[in-house]
């Protein structure tokens, strides 16, 4: 499903040129819950960015369900994202003044989905992560671990095939980190492909493979025991 071929990915800060990722191979089947472990500055985010279609790598091919996403233009990429991936991220980003239920329904408003099935599937959604009773409150009106499951009712709003996570039990006590790993599960035996991004070997070991990276490479790519 996602193929990285020799991706390489440079920023250049004033004088100075990172080196973020350095010809990282890789490819991640349909339906595996992979986790992206290292520390800070070891490319983790960055490679989250380009399999998200955020960025795009300086060089290497990027191919998700055989098309050569590296290829596309800003609109293109934009449309791939819509579509296909999902994204959770450690801060929620969820908008303050907008209701749970109004935070799900953004990303089918982008994709021009009918009132009548953006209600249902809103609500099925907000079932789906134990907050029907939650729809008409705002993100201050909710705790963290709550935000975070209406982040992942979000990401799946469109039905993506990837669910894509930066850091995402990050800002969550152990309970409700708990209970978004116990999310994330589920939706991986129903077929979701999950990959999430941390720092975090406890964390990590949730998944069913660790891709390890350390400066821009791939260190150990291995399945969890």
């Amino acid at each position: 499903m996602i193929s990285l071929a020799d991706i390489s990915k440079s920023y250049n800060m004033g004088n100075v040129t990172v080196h973020a990722l350095q010809s990282v191979s890789l490819n991640i089947d349909r339906g595996e819950f992979v986790a992206v472990l290292g520390p800070s500055g070891s490319g983790k985010s960055t490679m989250m960015n380009i399999i998200g279609c955020l960025d795009k790598p300086s060089v290497g091919e990027y191919i998700l369900d055989n098309s050569p996403v590296h290829e596309l233009n800003r609109t293109r990429l934009a449309r791939v994202r819509n579509r296909k991936i999902g994204f959770v991220f450690q801060s929620f980003n969820l908008l303050p003044f907008a209701t749970a239920y109004e935070n799900i329904e953004l990303p089918m408003l982008y994709a021009r989905i009918s009132s009548g099935k953006r209600k249902a599937r809103v609500m099925e959604l907000l079932d789906s992560v134990g907050l029907a009773d939650r729809a008409a409150h705002r993100p201050a009106e909710l705790s963290g671990g709550q935000r975070q499951r209406v982040a992942v009712a979000r990401a799946l709003s469109n039905d993506p095939d990837i669910i894509l996570a930066d850091e995402p039990t990050g800002n969550l006590d152990s309970r409700s980190g708990q209970e978004i790993l116990d999310l994330f599960g589920n939706l991986n035996s129903k077929g979701k492909t999950l990959i999430f991004v941390t720092h975090d070997e406890n964390l990590a070991r949730h998944a069913h493979r660790i891709i390890r990276l350390l400066d821009g490479t791939v260190n150990q790519d291995c399945a969890v025991n």
